[in-house]
C-alpha cells in the first residue's frame, strides 16, 4: 500500500506535486493557508486538512513548499504546527529554495521533537512541475531519503541523493544561478534577433535545435516568442527571492559571480519596471527596451 503524503504549499509547486501524486497513486492531504487552493486539491480527489499538525498526524510523509522564510517558521513553529506533533519518524521533505541558515535551524527544532527533516530542493518551473519534468536533490539521512524514492518518483523524472543535510540547497543555488543567467541569455539572443529583422518564432526554433541552446531557451523561450508573460510559472518578485539567497551565498563563500551579478540588474529593472507579477520570461521584455526593439503588431 503506497504512503500518505501530505502537501504544506499548495501554490505552483505544490499544487503541480499533489496532482501527479494523485495521478500515482497515493493519497495527499493538503493544507495551505489559502483556502482555494485547499479546495482545488479536493476538486482532484485530494484531502483537506485543518492545520499542519493536523496533516502531519495523518500522513507517512510531509511535504513543504512554502515561499518565505516567515512561512517555514510558521510552519515548524506556529500555532498548531509541526513542533505541536507527537510522531516520532515522521519525515518532513522541504522543498523550498530558502537561506541554509533558515532550514538549518528547523532541522535542529523538528529533531528535538522526533521529526526527520530533509533538504530536498526541486530543479523545474512550475510548468515543468506540472509535466512530472522535475530533478529533486535529496540531502539529509540516506535512509530516510531511500523510504522517500517512491514518493520522488510520483512527481519527478528523476531524483539525486546528494549528500548530507543542507547538500540539497547548495545544489539548487548552483542550478538557480545557471538558471538566472540563461534566461537572460536566451531573452538577449532572441532580442539581438528581433532587432537584425528575424521572427522571433524562426529564432526559437532553430536555436533550440542546436548547439546553442539551453534548457531555459526551450523552456522560457515560448513565452519570449509570444511576448506574454502573465501566465506565470516563476513570478518575478517571487523569483527576487531566489536571487537574493544565492547572491547572499556566494559573497559568504567570496565567491565571485560576475556573470550572475550582471544578469540579477535585468531581474531589477523588471520589478521596477510593474512587472513583479508576472513570469521570469518578461526579462526578454526588458531587453527590447534596452534594445529599442517594437514588435509589428
Amino acid at each position: 500500500m503506497k504512503q500518505t503524503v501530505g502537501i504544506i504549499g499548495l501554490g505552483i509547486m505544490g499544487s503541480a506535486i499533489s496532482a501527479n501524486l494523485l495521478k500515482a497513486g497515493f493519497s495527499v492531504l493538503g493544507y495551505d493557508v489559502e483556502p482555494e487552493q485547499v479546495q482545488s486539491l479536493v476538486s482532484r480527489n485530494g484531502r483537506a486538512a485543518n492545520s499542519c499538525r493536523d496533516l502531519a498526524e495523518q500522513s507517512d510523509v510531509v511535504i513543504t513548499s512554502l515561499p518565505s522564510i516567515a512561512a517555514l517558521e510558521a510552519v515548524v513553529d506556529g500555532k498548531d504546527g509541526l513542533m505541536a506533533v507527537s510522531k516520532p519518524g515522521l519525515i518532513v521533505v522541504e522543498t523550498s529554495t530558502l537561506p541554509l541558515e533558515t532550514k538549518q535551524n528547523a532541522y535542529e527544532r523538528l529533531k528535538s521533537g522526533g521529526i526527520e527533516m530533509l533538504d530536498c530542493p526541486l530543479s523545474g518551473t512550475g510548468a515543468q512541475a506540472v509535466k512530472k519534468d522535475l530533478i529533486v536533490y535529496a540531502s539529509g539521512d540516506s535512509d530516510a531519503c531511500e523510504q522517500c524514492s517512491s514518493i520522488f518518483e510520483g512527481f519527478s523524472r528523476g531524483n539525486y541523493y546528494v549528500g548530507d543535510f543542507g547538500t540539497g540547497s547548495k545544489m539548487k543555488f548552483i542550478a538557480n544561478l545557471l538558471v538566472t543567467i540563461h534566461n537572460v541569455a536566451a531573452a538577449e539572443a532572441l532580442v539581438l534577433g528581433m532587432k537584425s529583422g528575424l521572427d522571433p518564432e524562426l529564432v526559437y526554433k532553430v536555436i533550440s535545435d542546436g548547439a546553442g541552446s539551453s534548457r531555459m531557451f526551450e523552456v522560457r523561450g515560448p513565452m519570449m516568442v509570444e511576448g506574454s508573460y502573465d501566465e506565470a510559472t516563476m513570478k518575478m518578485e517571487v523569483y527576487q527571492k531566489d536571487i537574493n539567497i544565492i547572491s547572499s551565498f556566494a559573497s559568504q563563500l567570496q565567491c565571485p559571480v560576475p556573470l550572475m551579478s550582471a544578469s540579477t540588474q535585468i531581474y531589477t529593472t523588471a520589478l521596477a519596471n510593474g512587472r513583479a507579477k508576472q513570469d521570469t520570461a518578461a526579462v526578454c521584455a526588458v531587453m527590447e527596451e534596452m534594445a529599442g526593439v517594437s514588435r509589428q503588431q
